[in-house]
């Protein structure tokens, strides 16, 4: 509420972003373990890889999430179908408790996605960075949630990661928000909001129930490449047509 009445700088919001995250670890909401899908190994990280890689996750998401919402009903609808993806992951485990806190999370995205699909009339604004914090928690709570919420979330994260990486080569500043997502430019190319965001939908949800259907580590560890793969090659093809002459 504070960044959508005073326009916050982005270093303060990496602050408070950092701040937040001290607080999932102080209640024990980290990432402290990670399986090999090649060798079948389960590393355990100590704690001074343990923290700094859970502030990174965390933040991450919260950004991933932010800069998601660029259309309307785009960061709900995504959120409500990892949410539910969630959801069903730890009913399988029988984790039955668990499950409900991401349900809670998709039952108020999808209340509130018909106010904010297009067009909206009701704005998310610095709601999104609340919903990528509760993604990232969620996704540590139960054993290869992780897998999952970087299969649903797969496009808007590699989005992310190129556009860091263009605009520190660029000289450009990584935090500043921008036109060069990909669903800003898959919108500029003449897709309509909704025909862009259901687009989006099907993606993200495809490949979140992969995570859900396919058991073997090393298989699901093909579908994130494959899935990566081919964001970076879409985005890579658009960055190619914006440097051409005209």
């Amino acid at each position: 509420l504070w960044d959508d009445f005073y326009d916050v700088s982005p270093g303060t919001q990496f602050l408070a972003q950092f701040l937040i995250a001290l607080v999932a670890i102080f209640f024990d909401i980290i990432v402290e373990r990670l399986t090999l899908p090649v060798l079948d190994r389960l590393i355990i990280f100590p704690i001074w890889i343990t923290y700094p890689l859970t502030i990174f996750w965390i933040m991450g998401m919260i950004n991933t999430v932010n800069w998601l919402d660029g259309l309307d009903g785009l960061a709900a609808g995504v959120v409500a179908i990892a949410s539910i993806l969630f959801a069903i992951h730890a009913y399988r485990l029988e984790q039955f408790t668990v499950a409900l806190f991401p349900l809670a999370l998709a039952a108020a995205c999808l209340g509130f996605l018909p106010f904010n699909f297009h067009p909206a009339r009701v704005f998310m604004g610095g709601g999104s960075m609340l919903l990528g914090y509760a993604v990232a928690s969620l996704s540590i709570l139960a054993p290869a949630k992780v897998a999952t919420a970087l299969l649903v979330l797969g496009i808007p994260i590699v989005d992310v990661a190129w556009l860091v990486i263009q605009r520190w080569r660029q000289r450009g500043n990584p935090a500043q928000s921008g036109r060069d997502h990909l669903h800003y430019r898959l919108f500029d190319l003449g897709l309509g909001q909704r025909q862009t965001v259901g687009l989006y939908y099907t993606f993200c949800a495809a490949f979140g129930l992969m995570a859900l259907l396919i058991a073997d580590r090393f298989f699901k560890l093909i579908a994130l490449t494959v899935l990566g793969a081919l964001t970076l090659s879409l985005l890579w093809w658009l960055s190619r047509g914006e440097q051409k002459p005209k």
